[in-house]
């Protein structure tokens, strides 16, 4: 595998994490220090922080295929690793946080594409979960919306009982 630059300057940048994340990090160097030990003169220094035992940067596919087993063993369905970023944008969204913000973290180059994109995301859900109440609401039922997360690929869950 080769490690290509970027494709912008820009997009060389640091990264903020979460907290949990940056606390799993000395635990995780200490382990890959371990694992470079072992491998001794097959070690491969990639300048990557997460690699296979051996020090090579990670294949796509092998990344891939951790991602479904990881999936699998919690019992959530299979989804592309793309669609982590799309989940970040909308519980980020759903938190209150800014679209600029939203946009600097996905490290879209412009603003367009992040509210083209997801914008519409909280806005489609509260009109579908609207409407479904409102058709409750029409057949002598009431109900209040019950709001799941939302991937884009399913519509939202309501309260209304069906009939």
């Amino acid at each position: 595998m080769t490690t290509l630059p970027t494709k912008t300057l820009s997009s060389e940048r640091r990264i903020a994490l979460p907290a949990p994340c940056l606390r799993s990090l000395p635990d995780h160097l200490d382990q890959q220090a371990q694992e470079w030990e072992k491998a001794g003169e097959n070690w491969k220094e990639s300048g990557h922080v997460f690699t296979p035992p051996d020090g090579h940067p990670i294949e796509p596919a092998t990344f891939t295929r951790h991602l479904k087993a990881l999936l699998r063993r919690a019992g959530l369905r299979q989804i592309r690793f793309h669609n982590l970023h799309h989940s970040t944008a909308v519980l980020l969204l759903d938190q209150g946080v800014e679209l600029l913000v939203i946009n600097e973290i996905l490290s879209h180059t412009h603003i367009d594409a992040t509210a083209t994109v997801y914008a519409h995301v909280r806005l489609r859900l509260r009109l579908q979960c609207d409407a479904i109440d409102l058709l409750s609401r029409t057949l002598g039922q009431t109900s209040e919306a019950v709001i799941e997360p939302d991937d884009g690929d399913d519509p939202p869950l309501c309260a209304a009982p069906i009939l």
